[in-house]
């Protein structure tokens, strides 16, 4: 079978960790951060682990990852 092409869009924003899981980075720290409370910013800056159904579609889009 030949090889899978990886989705590099996905690949960029995915990242795999030791124990296999897919983390991702949060979403709303580029703009407007004047009315977003600082505990909210602080917050964004920590990894999230994708949910089960995410992961099953992110495996598919990198799957050498």
């Amino acid at each position: 079978m030949p090889k899978m092409k990886t989705n590099k869009a996905a690949a960029k924003r995915y990242k795999a960790t030791g124990s296999g899981k897919i983390v991702r980075n949060k979403a709303g720290r580029r703009h407007k951060l004047g009315v977003k409370t600082a505990k909210r910013k602080r917050n964004m800056r920590k990894p999230a682990v994708l949910t089960k159904a995410d992961e099953k579609v992110a495996r598919q889009l990198i799957p050498y990852k």
